[in-house]
Formats: C-alpha cells, sequence, structure tokens
C-alpha cells in the first residue's frame, strides 16, 4: 500500500514537473504561480492555436500582397517602355526641327542676305535687320509672298549634291567622310583632300544657284533644277572665260573657294567641338541626381552646340563669303532686286580681277563696312532659327514633364514581418503557410513612385 502511494506521489510530481516546463515554455506565467497548472496548460494551447491561426493569416496577406505588387510593377515597367520609346520621338523631333529650320525656313534671309552682298552699288549697307524690315514689306506687296524664295530648290540639290559627292569619293578611295577623336593625322589629310575634291566640283553648280537666288522674279524667267545642273555642267568643262563677258573661269574660282571653304570648314569644326564640351561639361554640372531625359538633354546640347558654331563661323567669315559671291556673279548679267528701296531691279556691273582686287577695290570705294552688307539679314535669320528652335525646346521639355508627372501607384513598403502580436511565439506553428519566407527586398531597385 505505501509502495502504491509513493508510486501515485512520484508520477504526480512528474506531471507537476512537465506542467511547470510547458508554462516557461510558452512564457504564460512564471512557474511559482499560485494557478492551477491544468488551467494554465489550457491557457497555453488556446494561445498557440490563436498564434498559429494569426500567423497564417498574415503569411496569406503577405502573399496577396505580393502579388498586386507584382502587377503594379509589371504596369509600371509597361509605362517606362512607352515613355522610353516617345523620349525617343522626341529627340529625332528636335533633330529635324533643327535641320528644317537651318536648311528651309531660314532660306528667305539668306536671299536678303546674298543681295546684300553682291550689289556694290548700294547706297544702304544694312548692318541691322531695322532697315531691313520696309524693304521686305515692300517686297512683298510688289512681288507676293514666294518672292524670298526663290532659289530654295537650286540652294538644296547643291547640299544634296556636296553630301553625294562626298559618299562617293569616300566609297572609291577610302577617305574618310568624317572625323572624330581617333582620327590619325594621315586620315585629317585624306579628309580634307576629300573635301577640297568635293568644295571644286560643286563650285560651278554653286554659282548657278547663286544667280537663281540673288535674280529678282519680276526680272528674270522661272528656272528648274534641270536648268541649274544644264548651266553647272556647261560651267564645268568651259575653262576659259568668254569674250564678250566679264565672267571669270572656273579655274580661278577653285582656289578661293578651296581656300575658304576648307578654312571655314576647319573652324566651324574647332567651334562646335569646343561649344559641345561646355555643353556637356555644364550639363553634368547641373544634373539632378535622377534625370531620366538623358537623351534629350543630349540632342539640345548638340543643337545649340551646332548653332554656336555656325553663328561664329558665319560672323568671322562673313566679309570672305562677301568677295567670294561676287567673284561667282561677276559677268553672269544678272538683275536683282534694289534693297535700297524695295520697289526698283538694279543691274550688278563689277570688274574683279581676283579675290585680292576685290578686297581691294571694295574697301576703297564702300569702306570696311561694304565687307558687312546684308549683316543685319543674318542677325534676322540667326534670331528666327534660335526662337524656333527654343519653342521645340520648351514643347519636347514639356511633354516630357507631362511623362514625368504621370500619377504612378503608391510607394511599395516593405511588410514587417517581425510585427507579431505576441513575441513569444510557439515551436509548434503549422509549417506549411506561416513559414514561408517572402522576399520584397528585390522591389526595393524600382522606385514606383519617381
Amino acid at each position: 500500500m505505501e509502495c502504491q502511494e509513493l508510486k501515485l506521489v512520484t508520477d504526480k510530481e512528474l506531471i507537476d514537473k512537465n506542467l511547470e516546463k510547458e508554462e516557461q515554455t510558452c512564457n504564460l506565467v512564471p512557474a511559482w504561480s499560485p494557478r492551477n497548472p491544468l488551467e494554465n496548460s489550457i491557457d497555453c494551447r488556446e494561445k498557440s492555436i490563436v498564434e498559429n491561426i494569426n500567423a497564417d493569416q498574415d503569411a496569406i496577406a503577405k502573399i496577396q500582397y505580393l502579388s498586386s505588387e507584382h502587377a503594379k510593377l509589371d504596369k509600371y515597367l509597361d509605362n517606362q517602355e512607352q515613355d522610353e520609346s516617345l523620349r525617343k520621338y522626341l529627340v529625332v523631333g528636335v533633330h529635324w526641327v533643327s535641320l528644317l529650320t537651318e536648311h528651309v525656313l531660314s532660306h528667305p534671309f539668306l536671299v536678303l542676305r546674298w543681295q546684300c552682298q553682291v550689289y556694290n552699288a548700294s547706297k544702304c549697307y544694312h548692318l541691322h535687320p531695322f532697315t531691313l524690315l520696309p524693304c521686305i514689306v515692300h517686297l512683298h506687296r510688289r512681288q507676293g509672298l514666294t518672292t524670298l524664295w526663290k532659289g530654295m530648290g537650286s540652294c538644296l540639290l547643291v547640299r544634296g549634291m556636296s553630301c553625294a559627292i562626298d559618299d562617293v569619293i569616300s566609297k572609291l578611295s577610302s577617305w574618310p567622310k568624317e572625323l572624330d577623336s581617333r582620327t590619325t593625322l594621315k586620315r585629317f589629310g585624306q579628309h580634307v583632300l576629300l573635301k577640297s575634291v568635293s568644295i571644286a566640283l560643286v563650285l560651278p553648280f554653286h554659282t548657278v544657284s547663286l544667280v537663281k537666288t540673288v535674280q529678282s522674279g519680276i526680272a528674270s524667267d522661272k528656272t528648274g533644277l534641270f536648268d541649274v545642273l544644264r548651266e553647272g555642267g556647261a560651267r564645268i568643262f568651259s575653262w576659259r572665260s568668254p569674250q564678250n563677258t566679264r565672267m571669270l573661269p572656273t579655274w580661278a574660282l577653285i582656289g578661293p573657294s578651296i581656300s575658304i571653304g576648307i578654312t571655314k570648314y576647319l573652324f566651324n569644326l574647332l567651334i562646335h567641338g569646343v561649344s559641345t564640351r561646355m555643353m556637356q561639361r555644364r550639363m553634368l554640372e547641373n544634373r539632378c541626381e535622377k534625370n531620366p531625359d538623358n537623351k534629350l538633354e543630349n540632342q539640345n546640347a548638340k543643337t545649340y552646340a551646332g548653332l554656336i558654331a555656325m553663328l561664329t563661323t558665319e560672323v568671322v567669315f562673313f566679309p570672305l563669303e562677301t568677295i567670294l559671291h561676287r567673284l561667282e556673279l561677276q559677268g553672269t548679267r544678272t538683275i536683282i532686286d534694289n534693297l535700297d528701296t524695295g520697289y526698283s531691279v538694279v543691274p550688278v556691273l563689277t570688274d574683279y580681277r581676283g579675290l585680292f582686287d576685290c578686297y581691294r577695290v571694295t574697301v576703297i570705294s564702300e569702306g570696311a563696312a561694304g565687307l558687312y552688307k546684308g549683316f543685319g539679314a543674318m542677325i534676322l535669320q540667326f534670331v528666327a532659327q534660335v526662337a524656333i528652335i527654343k519653342l521645340a525646346k520648351w514643347t519636347a521639355d514639356q511633354i516630357a514633364a507631362g511623362i514625368l508627372n504621370r500619377p504612378t501607384s503608391r510607394t511599395v513598403q516593405p511588410y514587417n514581418f517581425d510585427s507579431l502580436s505576441c513575441n513569444k511565439s510557439s515551436t509548434t506553428k503549422s509549417p506549411s503557410i506561416s513559414s514561408i519566407d517572402v522576399e520584397l527586398t528585390s522591389l526595393g531597385k524600382y522606385s514606383l513612385d519617381e
């Protein structure tokens, strides 16, 4: 009997020890708590069940949240692809606006400038644009709106021929058509030689194009592009000057044209390179940490660098251009508009014997300012070009800003896995769902609120 009682006491002590261990594991109440051990065990088991259920629900919520964020990320990436293609179109658009402005929209100012340059007997030099405005109004009233667009087809034809000749010579002789930072001195010399040959071959057609551009619309017949090709080809093969005119032979114009053309081309390359580096350095200094429009900014920098190079080159070589145009037009019996009044027409009558003789006679009879006749037309040309390019850039910036300010999804906030309701979680939780380790940190590299 005593043995049985001793055994019961031993079993009871063992049960009490197990209950105390379970209480300490669950951290419900201290081991010395006076509560009933059975009640403590029931409370601990209920707590474990509740925690397991909550953990499973939290894991399900996290998985649903991750799926929704993945959908938002896919939508965001699609929008980014569309925005990138639109930015490419904006870059191409700004580039084409720049080309259109330089070669087409600036042609009326080119007509005014060339007419002022070749008229040696003019009283008004038009050194600033204000004196040209009344003449433009009078020309439009007398000859119509198309009077300043004459010769545009021939000018575009000459520029196209120059590019085509460069390409053909480059393919036949393997001379470089363009220069870069890796060009050797030998390749540079070959490139200069290519440009010299191109200028010499295009010179007769450029002379004919000059005549078609400056001649008055009411004192001459309209000509087509085939007339430019025919007359230019005839001047290529006529190396001697005609007996009954003062026209200079082609060989007498090749030397001045090549020397002035090559010097002007190299000076333009130098200014373009310097201005491009300055623009890029300024762009790097002013660039924000988040600048997704690098391509558009680079295109704007190239556009402005080209504009600065062209403006500087035209200003520096304006007197030489005046002399060369007078030599090319001499003896062609061209009648131009009188830009002193804008109402009448006048013939161009000169008798220069060469480049230096033209310079000497011009300075003596017209003064040093005579070399800058029509400078106001060039000012108008560049003001119009800058205004159009500024407008195109502003439009592109507004479109790009509209893209960047598009409403986006809210910022992804990583779920806090450690903030459970009870830090005393049981080790008996179900491993099927609650033990899933959801990784949201991979979304950290995507900023959905940009």
